[in-house]
């Protein structure tokens, strides 16, 4: 029974031993990635190629609305087959437009990710770098809010920045 005990009472040693000697650090790596400049060139292009899909979404709406507007100061006059023709083509180009909407969504996402990747992979090889150049065990992301305590642990923000050349 004393032979478990002592057992017990080294291995709870052991182990408070290896807790307390792993060295803890966090970053914010939204605020990472927002300082580095190649952000900056990302936000530009991806602005434009919104405001590129936004305007051929307009031009769309445009011919959507004069096409309506059309029908509706002419239906008067049309034959029942013309306005089921014009009615069909209406719808059609709603059908585009929606399509056309989801598609640009999709497209500008895509772009953003593909933008995007780079800084990322740059930044999370950095914080590697750096975690290992200083013998961190762990390096907490509170960027995302997932962290509740961090007196004891070592903000590496300073030396990511100091790695990536932004100080």
């Amino acid at each position: 029974m004393k032979k478990m005990k002592n057992i017990i009472l080294i291995a709870a040693t052991l182990l408070s031993t290896a807790v307390f000697a792993q060295k803890l650090g966090h970053i914010n790596s939204n605020e990472l990635l927002l300082a580095m400049p190649q952000r900056a060139a990302v936000e530009s292009d991806i602005k434009k190629y919104a405001q590129d899909l936004e305007s051929q979404l307009g031009m769309m709406t445009k011919e959507y609305q004069a096409k309506v507007q059309t029908y509706q100061s002419q239906e008067a006059t049309m034959t029942d087959a013309i306005k089921q023709d014009k009615i069909k083509e209406i719808t059609n180009l709603e059908e585009r437009i929606g399509e056309f909407q989801q598609s640009a969504q999709k497209d500008l996402q895509t772009r953003e990710e593909s933008l995007l990747k780079p800084i990322i992979d740059k930044a999370k090889k950095a914080i590697e770098d750096v975690a290992k150049e200083n013998s961190f065990t762990y390096i907490f992301d509170s960027g995302v809010g997932v962290l509740l305590y961090q007196k004891d642990s070592d903000n590496i923000m300073p030396l990511v920045k100091k790695k990536l050349g932004l100080l």
